[in-house]
C-alpha cells in the first residue's frame, strides 16, 4: 500500500468511525451549538463529506452537486461515494503523475487553476481539521472513550 492509499484510506475510515459513534446520540446532541467550527456535530459532518464531494467532482470536470442527506445513515452513505469518487480521481493524477498538472476550479470567482497534488492534501488535512473539531464537540458532550483518529490506530483496526 502505498502513501496516498494510507492517506485517502485513514481520511475516510475515521471520518466512518467518529460517525459510527456519533449514532449512539439523539439528534438535540448532534445538533446542539458549540463555539468551534461548523458550530454543531452534524453541520461538522456534512462540511467533511460536502468537501470531499465538491472537489472529487471538480478535479473530474464533472457538475457539482453534493448529498443533501444529513442523517448519520445518509451521510455515512455520502462518505462512501464520496471517498470512491475522491480515490478514483487521486489514482488517476497518481497514475499519470500529474500532481503539478492545473484543473479549473469555476466556483471561485473568478475561476482559477488549481494542482492536483495541492488539492488532494487539501481535502484529507481539511478533513483532519474538522474531525479534530468533532473530537473536541464529542468530548464536550461527556461521549467516553474517544479514538484518538491517527494513523496508527487505523492501521491497526485494518491490518490485523
Amino acid at each position: 500500500m502505498d502513501l496516498l492509499d494510507r492517506f485517502l484510506a485513514h481520511d475516510a475510515w475515521t471520518t466512518r468511525q467518529l460517525l459510527d459513534i456519533c449514532r449512539e446520540l439523539p439528534d438535540e446532541t448532534l445538533d446542539e451549538e458549540f463555539d468551534i467550527g461548523h458550530r454543531t456535530l452534524r453541520k461538522t459532518f456534512d462540511h467533511i463529506i460536502g468537501n470531499m464531494e465538491i472537489w472529487s467532482a471538480l478535479m473530474a470536470n464533472e457538475s457539482v452537486e453534493t448529498g443533501n442527506d444529513q442523517t448519520l445513515s445518509g451521510m455515512r452513505e455520502r462518505l462512501t461515494i464520496a471517498e470512491s469518487r475522491l480515490k478514483t480521481v487521486a489514482h488517476n493524477v497518481a497514475d499519470s503523475q500529474g500532481w503539478d498538472e492545473e484543473w479549473t476550479d469555476h466556483l471561485d470567482d473568478p475561476p482559477r487553476q488549481k494542482t492536483y497534488g495541492t488539492a488532494i492534501a487539501h481535502v484529507v488535512t481539511h478533513s483532519m481539521h474538522h474531525r479534530a473539531q468533532i473530537l473536541y464537540m464529542l468530548r464536550k458532550c461527556g461521549v467516553p472513550s474517544i479514538p484518538e483518529g491517527d494513523v496508527f490506530s487505523w492501521e491497526s483496526a485494518v491490518m490485523s
